[in-house]
Parts: structure tokens; C-alpha cells; sequence
């Protein structure tokens, strides 16, 4: 374990210099609260299209459908929500990188339609690492988020020889959208560090977080490099972060690398709030872009009137029910929803047809976002 803990040490430091020779600067605090000043208060939802089991499916050419994206963020637009939080994929990238580009630009028009500014996520580590281009499996029957994918794989990570595939991918995206003001920000990485234990862990590379520790960095030194006038963030996501000298070395990364500090919270208020309070020292403006989950108490009701009064950015986790079944909880995994229903959703707000899945809970939206 100490033998671990000083190789890890040893990665971010070497990291750290590396950065510290090369590429733009991050943002300065006063340049960060500067650019949130401009904006309103920012809320949304982590978007995927009901049609989409995950982000290949709903990006590839086969499968897009803007005419259904269109439909839906018109839904997010009458809840008052000005962003959305959508994930990229690096294979899209590789497959039709032309194709890839237009899409974005399709989706970024529909967004511009609706009044909505979308973060986009470049890379993920939640889920399956074995990602597959072409069509998608079905989702397996019960179970939450069961065919959403890695970004970059487990084979991509362990393999340094396809980096410059992935900076490629980062930079060529970037090159296209980072002057555009309809994007509102980049995720580089979201939760890199996670080990996907209740369900992909045993497929996961053993040295996961020390491939991540090494390749983190870059993926913000690249969309710098390429000219981004967004702020970029990667979320931190478990762990004390009111310490500094606590913090796991990907969470150092992260809030040492990040524009605008962004963070995760499944949690009920009291926590939310301790979270929220803990990201102050760090001087930064502050988004939430996952929480909601209300199994565990993790509720519009609760986190939203916290996050108003301070302006903090939230983006729930889930919008429409479809192919990802995120309104089935975690523990579906162990126990798939095969022939019964969870005793209450656990994420998204609408059913496919548009209705609310609790109409309160919309009026509740809309009560909070009026105005801002």
C-alpha cells in the first residue's frame, strides 16, 4: 500500500511539473468569477435521448435523431433549464470525424433553439470498458445504465500508443467548437477514478488509477493547447475535499487543473450543502453536475433551493426514461427490476410521452428557475 501511495505521489508530481513547462495556463480565479458573473443561474439535467441506450447510441449516423433531440430539450426548455450535460465519445471521433463534427453542430443549433447551453463530457470512466462502434446491444432487461460505455476504454487507457489518438480526438473537437458560444463548458474526464465495483470492476485494469493520474493532465494541457475560451472542469466525486492535504491525487488533479470547480452529490441537503461549503476554499465558481437520486434522498425539493441561494450550478442526473433505465436504482445490478417496479424512480423527470413522472416535482422546477 505505501509502496502504491508513493508511486502515485511520485506520477502527479512528475505530472504536475510536466504541465507547469507547457500549454496555456488555467484560468485565474478572478478570470473564472469573472465569466460566471455573465451567466444565470445555471441548471439542467445530464441529457441522454429516450432513443439512446448510451453515448455512441445516440451520436452514430445510423442512430441521431435530431428531430426526437429537439423534442425533448423543447421539454427541458419549459422547466426553466439553460443547460444540459452530454457525453462524447473519443471512437465517434475515430469512425467519421466529419459526420462526428456535423452532428455536434446539428445538436448545438437545437440547443441555440431552445436557449440551452450544453456541457460536453470528452472522456468517461463509469460502466462497460470494453466499448464497441456499431450497433448497440440491447439494454439488459431490469437494470440501470446497463450498456452505457468508457470513454476511452480499458484497451485505449493501457495502451499509451493510442494517446495521440485521443489528444486528436480532444484537439479536433475543440478546434471546431471551443470559440463557439453556444457551448457553455468541457468536462475533460468524468469520475476518471471510478473502479465500477457493483458492476464492470472485474474487467477493470488493475492500475487504473495510475494510468489515469498520468493521462488526466494531459487531456486538460490538450484542450488548452488547442485554443478552448470555455472553462474546463473534471468533477470531483467522492472523498474529503475540505482538506487539501486529503485529497486523493485525482482529485488534486482536478481541482488543481479545473477553470470552474465542479462536483458530484447523491446525497441528502445537510450533505449537499457540507460539499458545496468545502469547494469554497478553493475560490472557484462552483457546478453540480450530477445529483438527484431520489432513493436516497437526493431531491429537486432538497438541493435546488440550497444551490439558488448561493448560485451554484446544479445538472441532475437523468431527463427522459429510455434506453439507459436510470430511473431504476444502483442495486439493480444485483437485483434487476425484472417484472416489478421500483418503489420510486430513482432518476429522470419525464416519461417518453412528455409527462411528468411526479407533476409536482415539474411545478417545482419551474417555480425555481423563473426568472433566472
Amino acid at each position: 500500500m505505501i509502496k502504491s501511495f508513493r508511486y502515485l505521489t511520485a506520477v502527479l508530481l512528475l505530472a504536475g511539473a510536466a504541465w507547469g513547462q507547457q500549454g496555456p495556463a488555467r484560468w485565474t480565479e478572478d478570470k473564472a468569477q469573472s465569466w460566471y458573473a455573465t451567466e444565470p443561474w445555471l441548471v439542467g439535467s445530464n441529457y441522454m435521448p429516450t432513443y439512446a441506450a448510451n453515448q455512441l447510441e445516440m451520436w452514430q449516423a445510423d442512430t441521431f435523431n435530431a428531430k426526437r433531440i429537439d423534442t425533448e430539450l423543447r421539454w427541458g426548455q419549459k422547466l426553466g433549464m439553460n443547460t444540459m450535460r452530454v457525453f462524447l465519445d473519443d471512437l465517434l471521433w475515430e469512425q467519421d470525424q466529419a459526420g462526428f463534427t456535423q452532428r455536434i453542430n446539428t445538436f448545438l443549433d437545437i440547443c441555440k433553439k431552445h436557449k440551452i447551453k450544453p456541457v460536453f463530457v470528452f472522456f468517461d470512466s463509469c460502466w462497460d470498458p470494453n466499448p464497441q462502434l456499431g450497433q448497440q446491444k440491447p439494454p439488459v432487461p431490469g437494470v440501470h445504465n446497463s450498456r452505457w460505455v468508457q470513454s476511452p476504454g480499458a484497451k485505449a487507457l493501457g495502451d499509451p500508443a493510442q494517446y495521440p489518438r485521443l489528444k486528436a480526438y480532444v484537439q479536433g473537437v475543440i478546434k471546431a467548437f471551443g470559440n463557439d458560444d453556444r457551448v457553455l463548458a468541457w468536462d475533460m474526464w468524468n469520475e476518471p477514478d471510478n473502479p465500477n465495483t457493483s458492476s464492470y470492476g472485474k474487467e477493470e485494469p488493475a492500475n487504473k488509477v495510475e494510468l489515469i493520474v498520468a493521462l488526466l493532465p494531459q487531456t486538460f494541457e490538450w484542450a488548452r493547447e488547442a485554443g478552448a475560451t470555455q472553462p474546463l472542469t473534471s468533477g470531483v466525486w467522492e472523498g474529503d475535499w475540505s482538506d487539501p492535504s486529503k485529497l486523493s491525487p485525482v482529485a488534486k488533479i482536478q481541482l488543481d487543473q479545473s477553470d470552474v470547480v465542479s462536483f458530484h452529490c447523491y446525497g441528502p441537503p445537510a450533505e449537499f450543502e457540507a460539499k458545496m461549503k468545502s469547494l469554497r476554499q478553493y475560490r472557484r465558481p462552483l457546478i453540480c453536475t450530477e445529483y438527484m437520486a431520489r432513493g436516497v434522498n437526493s431531491t429537486f425539493q432538497g438541493t435546488m433551493p440550497i444551490a439558488k441561494a448561493s448560485k451554484v450550478a446544479v445538472i441532475n442526473w437523468g431527463f427522459v426514461q429510455g434506453k439507459t433505465q436510470t430511473n431504476l436504482p444502483w442495486d439493480s445490478w444485483q437485483q434487476p427490476y425484472v417484472n416489478r417496479a421500483p418503489a420510486v424512480w430513482f432518476h429522470d423527470i419525464f416519461l417518453p410521452n412528455g409527462k411528468p413522472y411526479r407533476p409536482a416535482e415539474v411545478a417545482f422546477i419551474k417555480k425555481e428557475t423563473k426568472g433566472h
